[in-house]
């Protein structure tokens, strides 16, 4: 039976839960997600689960935040002024936005915050410094 390596093209279903139990994403129902093994286009600990898969094999796996989406980080933490905040705009704690760094990429924040002269905003991945657990199904191996 074939097992996965380093380089391979795989699909995989896959369910990302918190350890409380709450689910944040899943493939199921959806095309089965495709990827390179060791390619860096999964978090690390998500990649290094997958040699010596076999085809149709599932299995469960706990993901340190290292190895996840890093710890939180306090610089993520951004004092923005609210003059830079159209007047009709709304703002309340918990709410997404998204703002432009110097690059002009988008960088997803949330509503920490507001305060009479600044907006307290996380640029933190809302998985930081979480740890995950993720079952996967290994569905395709490329030939």
């Amino acid at each position: 039976m074939k097992q996965v390596k380093e380089g391979d093209v795989v699909k995989v279903h896959y369910t990302g839960k918190l350890v409380n139990g709450e689910q944040f994403d899943s493939s199921v129902g959806r095309e089965p997600l495709e990827f390179t093994v060791g390619a860096g286009q999964m978090i690390k600990g998500f990649d290094d689960a997958m040699p010596g898969m076999n085809l149709g094999e599932k299995k469960t796996i706990n993901i340190a935040p290292e190895d996840g989406y890093g710890p939180r980080s306090e610089e993520a933490i951004i004092e923005f002024p609210k003059e830079n905040v159209p007047a009709d705009m709304v703002l309340e704690p918990g709410m997404p936005l998204t703002l432009s760094n110097q690059a002009g990429q988008p960088v997803p924040v949330i509503v920490v915050e507001v305060k009479e002269d600044i907006i307290i905003l996380d640029a933190n991945h809302f998985l930081a410094g979480q740890e995950l657990i993720f079952d996967i199904e290994l569905v395709e191996i490329a030939e």
